[in-house]
């Protein structure tokens, strides 16, 4: 696990790369773009099974993390006036599945920045509000019940752009988020090039058999003419 300061108000950034970004979200055009990219990292960086999406959605985006203190859970609101365009929202809510971390307000705000979405090692809420406007969150549960931030006006109870640990894997900020239905794929920033050219030739020559099968092809056929399914 990362060494995650004990101090929760630092606010850190980082830099972005659009370029690179838009490597990946041609990939994600692809079926089953988390397993391609879970495929190339010989399946590292992939989140715990349980975090999933609220809605059908998928979403590319570099990390901006959140860790937050367990047990005393409050809303990521600092992370919304950070958080750019391409961003994706990561938050450490210590796996709590009782309260709510984020919702509809909060998924409203933080698409007006051009941020894409967020995932949370917790729990969500507003899932109507927010598949409304398209705004999708990958979560472990989903409850009505919020935190007390509304009421304490606490809002400083975080640390953002730290190393932290969502789902059982270590996300830096900047990090490459590759989140669909089947989960999310956590790509380090520093061999983010190289995996994404290797996920692209992945999801190319998945498309070319899957034209194949479109064809009647056999197993045998798939296998003498690609050497793999």
């Amino acid at each position: 696990m990362p060494d995650v300061s004990t101090d929760l108000r630092v606010f850190n950034d980082f830099e972005r790369n659009p370029e690179l970004l838009k490597k990946f979200d041609k990939v994600l055009e692809a079926y089953s773009a988390a397993a391609i990219f879970a495929d190339v990292q010989y399946r590292t960086g992939v989140m715990d099974s349980a975090i999933k999406p609220a809605f059908r959605a998928k979403v590319t985006g570099q990390a901006v993390t959140v860790q937050l203190s367990k047990g005393d859970l409050v809303d990521p609101l600092r992370a919304l006036e950070m958080g750019q365009p391409g961003d994706v929202i990561v938050v450490d809510a210590g796996g709590d599945r009782q309260t709510s971390v984020c919702g509809g307000l909060m998924g409203g705000l933080a698409k007006n920045r051009g941020i894409r979405g967020m995932i949370v090692d917790g729990t969500g809420r507003d899932t109507d509000e927010l598949e409304d406007i398209n705004w999708p969150i990958w979560t472990r549960a989903i409850t009505p019940r919020g935190t007390h931030t509304m009421f304490s006006e606490r809002k400083e109870e975080l640390s953002i752009n730290v190393p932290i640990a969502c789902g059982g894997v270590v996300v830096n900020p900047g990090d490459f988020i590759v989140a669909d239905l089947m989960g999310v794929v956590v790509v380090p920033q520093d061999i983010a090039e190289e995996t994404v050219r290797l996920a692209q030739e992945q999801a190319d020559r998945e498309e070319e058999t899957r034209k194949w099968v479109a064809q009647g092809k056999t197993v045998e056929d798939l296998l003498n003419e690609f050497g793999r399914i």
